[in-house]
């Protein structure tokens, strides 16, 4: 008896906060875009994405932009594997489940809506790390200051995009 309590308290004594399951972590970010919403909101699909977001090359592994369509992309080294979990383009919204390999999964949510004669745009990641090494990847991405950084180079990245298919018109 007293083994058996002696090691539980041992397995008690081990068990490790980086074990344990975290909960997710989330921050959303906005930015306007001089483009009707129905323009922008094209810009947010992995096909989309290609016109705007050095490096994006997504492998198409099932579907297009329907809920449930999967596709895989490379980040840093990792293999990103991405869900659209949902599609509504009447209302500009689609979200993503994505998996990094080795270090984190979640959500991301945009949406774009109509304001000041332009686009709205709003990104909200909600991520879940797999490793140490992933909880300091979400803990960086999610800075309140590095979120605005990032949040400002899509914003540039895509009225870069938006200038350059107006002048091959």
């Amino acid at each position: 008896m007293s083994y058996h309590l002696s090691a539980l308290a041992l397995a008690a004594l081990l068990w490790s906060t980086a074990a344990m399951s975290m909960p997710p972590a989330s921050r959303s970010g906005t930015f306007h875009l001089d483009s009707p919403p129905q323009r922008a909101f094209a810009l947010f699909t992995a096909q989309g994405e290609r016109r705007w977001a050095p490096g994006w090359d997504p492998e198409i592994l099932s579907g297009d932009v329907e809920r449930g369509s999967v596709f895989r992309t490379r980040s840093h080294n990792r293999t990103v594997v991405w869900i659209v979990s949902a599609y509504d383009a009447g209302a500009q919204r689609v979200s993503y489940a994505r998996l990094v390999d080795g270090m984190n999964m979640g959500l991301v949510d945009v949406s774009c809506e109509a304001a000041d004669g332009g686009t709205q745009v709003t990104v909200r990641y909600t991520l879940t790390p797999l490793s140490e090494a992933g909880q300091h990847n979400i803990a960086h991405l999610l800075d309140a200051q590095h979120y605005a950084a990032f949040m400002e180079e899509w914003r540039a990245a895509i009225t870069a995009a938006l200038r350059r298919d107006d002048e091959a018109d």
